[in-house]
């Protein structure tokens, strides 16, 4: 991966980390390309239980780089083309699909601030730790632009309707304080910490039942855009399936030997 975002995998955990901190972690063509292909690297990796998606510096990731996008869209001008815009078919959409689709969880841990497609990073996630000092922004309607990054989808889900058009129409800035009590954060925690308790939430997840953590994603994701019959219906093909895994069996038989299970992902 290139070095504007960073990739590793220990002991089943991956760890993807934007590290174009001077730029507030800012999002040019080679870290949209870099962080697209470490998401799909840890989606298609088996030996990848779940996924930490952090950032180095002060902000998680402010969004497009706009120093960038200047220069493309006046090349774009010069050329009588409109292919800037691509990025979020391109860059965007993909990393999200990534993110949201990984048979896996993903945990985002968001040290600083999260705006645009960032946020949007971020709430693709399955679980957001958050630090006290975090804040996020919609932006998109404050540079003319709407959403993209999945917040359309991903942010209505989480707060409602009503809510996300106020912060999508009148873009400004909620403390993480503000973004606990929407319902946007899961864990919020001191500044200091947050590196530690990201890592400890991630882990906890690599060792846990990641075939049920698949199943849930799955029965998350469907339920959203289906009835309760269709969503009953998929629970039950979803339960059968895990009912018949390797790590239900492990479960069972630690729970009734009081002993704590060692799940194997099968």
């Amino acid at each position: 991966m290139a070095d504007t975002v960073l990739y590793e995998v220990t002991d089943g955990l991956a760890t993807i980390t934007i590290n174009r901190p001077d730029a507030m972690n800012a999002m040019n063509t080679e870290a949209k390309v870099a962080l697209r292909d470490a998401a799909r690297a840890a989606a298609a990796d088996p030996a990848v239980r779940a996924v930490l998606l952090t950032a180095t510096g002060r902000a998680f990731c402010v969004g497009q780089d706009l120093k960038e996008h200047v220069a493309l869209l006046a090349a774009d001008r010069a050329a009588g083309t409109g292919s800037t815009m691509s990025t979020v078919r391109e860059h965007y959409n993909p990393i999200v699909k990534a993110l949201t689709e990984m048979p896996k969880p993903v945990v985002a841990g968001v040290n600083g601030v999260a705006a645009g497609a960032g946020f949007g990073f971020a709430l693709a996630a399955d679980y957001r730790v958050v630090a006290d000092t975090a804040a996020f922004n919609t932006s998109f309607a404050g540079v003319a632009l709407t959403a993209d990054s999945g917040v359309s989808w991903t942010l209505p889900r989480l707060i409602g309707h009503s809510r996300a058009a106020d912060l999508l129409l009148f873009p400004r800035s909620i403390s993480a304080q503000e973004a606990y009590e929407l319902g946007i954060v899961n864990k919020l925690v001191p500044a200091d910490s947050l590196a530690a308790e990201a890592a400890a939430v991630a882990r906890a997840l690599a060792d846990g039942p990641t075939l049920a953590y698949a199943a849930l994603k799955e029965s998350l994701a469907y339920g959203a855009g289906h009835s309760l019959a269709e969503a009953l219906e998929k629970e039950d093909e979803l339960q059968t399936r895990a009912g018949a895994s390797e790590d239900h069996g492990i479960a069972v038989a630690a729970f009734l030997a009081k002993e704590k299970p060692k799940y194997v992902g099968r």
